[in-house]
C-alpha cells in the first residue's frame, strides 16, 4: 500500500520547490492571499511552476478571493489544484472548471460530516486547526479525534505538523495525506532542506494509510 502523500505548502522560492520535489513531495502549495507572510506574487508563482518537476501537483490557495481574481491567476500560472482556505461556498469552488479541495478549519463545534456533504464536488477535504485571527499557518494542531473514521471523501491533515508529531497524526488519522508549510521552515516562507527531508522521511516511515474511500 502506497504511503500517505505530502504536500509542502507556502513555497515562495524556485529552489524550494526543488528541493520538495527532490525529497519526495507529491504535490506544493502556492499562496495566493496577500496579509499571508508566504504570499507569492504573480511572477514568483510562475518561476516557482517553471521549477517543479513533471508529476508533482502544483495548488494554488486562496481566501475568500473574487471570482476575477482566481481568473486572472488561472491565466498566468498553471495550477493543476485550487485549495479554497476561506468562507467560500460549493458553487464558487466549483466554477473555474479546475479540481478543487475545500479546507476546513476545526473546532469542537464542527460538524465535518455536513462539510463532506456540502462540499461533495471537491477532490478532497484539507482539514487545519481553527484560529479566529488566521486562515491556516496557525502553527498549532487540534483535536484529530474530531475527524470521523468515514469519510465519502479523500481527508488531507494539516494544523502544527513537523517531523517530531506526523507519525502519530499518521497513525491516528490514517489520512490519505498531510499538508505542511511552518513546520519545515527556517523562517516564513523560506524552507529548510533537511526538515523538508526529514518530514517526509518520517511519512514514508510509517505512513501507510486507508485509501479504501479514495475516488
Amino acid at each position: 500500500m502506497p504511503s500517505t502523500r505530502v504536500k509542502i505548502c507556502g513555497v515562495t522560492r524556485p529552489e524550494d520547490a526543488r528541493a520538495a520535489a527532490s525529497a519526495g513531495a507529491d504535490a506544493i502549495g502556492l499562496v495566493f492571499y496577500e496579509p499571508s507572510p508566504r504570499a507569492v506574487t504573480l511572477e514568483q508563482a510562475r518561476a516557482v511552476v517553471a521549477a517543479t518537476p513533471a508529476f508533482v501537483t502544483v495548488t494554488g490557495l486562496f481566501v475568500n478571493p473574487t471570482e476575477s481574481e482566481v481568473r486572472e491567476t488561472l491565466a498566468s500560472v498553471a495550477l493543476d489544484l485550487l485549495q479554497f482556505h476561506g468562507d467560500e461556498s460549493p458553487s464558487f469552488c466549483d466554477q473555474f472548471r479546475r479540481r478543487w479541495m475545500k479546507a476546513i478549519r476545526m473546532r469542537d463545534s464542527t460538524d465535518l460530516g455536513s462539510a463532506f456533504r456540502q462540499y461533495a464536488g471537491g477532490s478532497g477535504m484539507l482539514v487545519d486547526a481553527y484560529s479566529p485571527e488566521r486562515y491556516g499557518g496557525t502553527g498549532e494542531t487540534f483535536d484529530w479525534s474530531l475527524i470521523p473514521p468515514e469519510r465519502p471523501m479523500p481527508v488531507i491533515l494539516a494544523g502544527g505538523l513537523t517531523s517530531a508529531n506526523v507519525a502519530a497524526a499518521i497513525a491516528r488519522v490514517a489520512p490519505w495525506g498531510v499538508d505542511v508549510s511552518g513546520g519545515v521552515e527556517r523562517d516564513k516562507g523560506i524552507k529548510d532542506p533537511k526538515r523538508v527531508v526529514d518530514f517526509i522521511n518520517e511519512v514514508n516511515r510509517v505512513g501507510k494509510t486507508d485509501r479504501s474511500n479514495a475516488q
